[in-house]
């Protein structure tokens, strides 16, 4: 456990309140955004249902003073991996999205990946090691 700077604490707030939005819009936006991005629309909504639990449990790792420090190292690893899994997508050949699926794929990319940096930054900025009481 370790105290959570303001850094961290705000890092992973933006994070949730993306998220959150994001699947909201992806889950009941599915059918619009598929058309639009010319994405599968089971596709969008998965992954929207998918981000629910994800911001949940940031939402509450940021409303936390002392957080474990597995938890916020979970967090940018899973970032990293969606990040890295968006680009994967673009160049598997799996997907066929438009001009503007591509740039919305890489867009979130990027947005997800400075997430994770700045969750590490945050990481980084926060005191060492809380006392068991």
């Amino acid at each position: 456990m370790l105290n959570a700077s303001p850094f961290l604490r705000r890092a992973l707030q933006i994070d949730a309140i993306f998220s959150g939005a994001a699947a909201l819009m992806l889950i009941f936006g599915a059918g619009f955004f598929a058309a639009l991005l010319n994405l599968p629309e089971a596709f969008l909504r998965n992954a929207g249902l998918v981000l629910v639990p994800f911001a949940l449990g940031v939402g509450y790792l940021a409303s936390r003073d002392v957080v474990s420090k597995t938890a916020v190292w979970a967090v940018i690893v899973i970032n990293a991996i969606w990040t890295i899994d968006s680009i994967a997508l673009l160049a598997s050949g799996w997907v066929s999205p438009n001009l503007l699926g591509q740039a919305f794929i890489v867009m979130q990319a990027i947005a997800v990946g400075v997430f994770a940096e700045l969750e590490f930054i945050g990481l980084r900025k926060s005191e060492g090691a809380v006392t068991a009481r």
